[in-house]
């Protein structure tokens, strides 16, 4: 059964400190998470306003990255989601994403972030990425990267009706990877992903390389924040009790 937010509610309501969970799959954001395509991704926004006739600063260009398109070129243009000059504005990002942001290839990675997915991967858990980027996109830049084999689905904006905050497209990561959504973390730069994290009653962890500033991550309740992708893996595989341990002192209290 889901919640009026459309997240599933854990059973009882109960915390994850219950004897024998674990975060079983991690379900990674892209842009400013996994891959340093800010810069990059700033200057082309700002390119293609310019085009439209908008003159955009590069502060504002990057406060719309990780919105879904429409709402992100909308607020940019000026221009409500619907308009002729917004779809044309998506289409030429689209078409200039490639040469302007792909060209740069495994350079894009973050420090750590290759042999960290490995690590987690070791430690028998689930990965798979929800992103708001088009799934093309999505999959080329995972590509370029040199880490598509280290993932499992990768959840799209075209793949969902409802985008960030919403909950739907991490519920649908952890549907497609066989896992509760309480026994899953989310991984992301913006306040808009710990809130859809905490939504679906995912563990939020903030890395604080990307987007959001440390105090606005750090205000959204229960978020773990992590300075590195080194952090990042550390802090979800602290999250995993031992259930062996857990379970021999449960049956010695009864």
């Amino acid at each position: 059964m889901r919640d009026s937010a459309g997240a599933v509610p854990r059973p009882g309501g109960a915390a994850r400190a219950a004897v024998g969970e674990t975060i079983r799959a991690a379900v990674f954001d892209l842009d400013g998470t996994l891959a340093n395509t800010l810069p990059a991704i700033s200057r082309l926004l700002v390119k293609v306003a310019a085009e439209q006739g908008r003159s955009v600063t590069p502060r504002q260009a990057a406060a719309a990255i990780g919105k879904p398109p429409g709402p992100a070129f909308g607020k940019l243009l000026g221009m409500p989601e619907d308009h002729d000059a917004v779809a044309a504005a998506i289409g030429r990002y689209r078409e200039l994403f490639a040469c302007e942001v792909l060209r740069e290839g495994p350079r894009l990675l973050f420090p750590g972030v290759a042999a960290g997915l490995s690590a987690l991967r070791a430690h028998g858990i689930e990965l798979a990425v929800a992103t708001s980027k088009g799934t093309r996109g999505a999959e080329a830049l995972l590509d370029v990267l040199g880490i598509r084999d280290l993932l499992g689905p990768v959840i799209s904006q075209e793949m969902v009706r409802r985008g960030k905050p919403h909950p739907e497209m991490v519920l649908r990561a952890a549907a497609d990877l066989g896992v509760a959504p309480w026994e899953s973390a989310y991984v992301g730069d913006t306040v808009s992903d710990m809130r859809m994290a905490v939504t679906a009653r995912m563990e939020p962890v903030a890395v604080t390389y990307g987007v959001g500033s440390f105090g606005e991550l750090a205000a959204v309740a229960g978020t773990r924040m992590c300075g590195s992708f080194k952090e990042v893996v550390s802090t979800i595989a602290a999250a995993r009790p031992r259930p062996m341990a857990g379970t021999a002192s449960q049956q010695r209290r009864r």
